[in-house]
């Protein structure tokens, strides 16, 4: 009898290792996403930036710009952005 228990020690083992490794990414997990969502977003909208143009403003920029900020606009999707939920990032510093 004990030599059959002994043969499933090992498979017993791992399984257990798998749970408790299964759970300690979950609470991970669960405690990236919670702290993400307590953390205030301190960035005006461009509505509140631009509060004196009830049109909106256009993001486009007609001047020479860095090419770190045309990745930075391609990254935030500023060419399908539509007023008033435009990111700041569309616009320049």
């Amino acid at each position: 009898m004990t030599d059959k228990l002994n043969r499933f020690w090992p498979l017993i083992a791992s399984a257990a290792f798998a749970v408790l490794l299964a759970a300690n990414a979950a609470q991970s997990a669960a405690t990236l996403k919670e702290a993400r969502s307590v953390l205030p977003d301190n960035t005006p909208s461009a509505q509140q930036a631009f509060a004196d143009a009830p049109d909106g403003v256009d993001p486009v920029v007609t001047g020479p710009v860095s090419a770190a900020f045309k990745q930075r606009q391609a990254s935030a999707n500023c060419d399908a952005a539509v007023w008033p939920n435009i990111p700041m990032v569309c616009y320049p510093d």
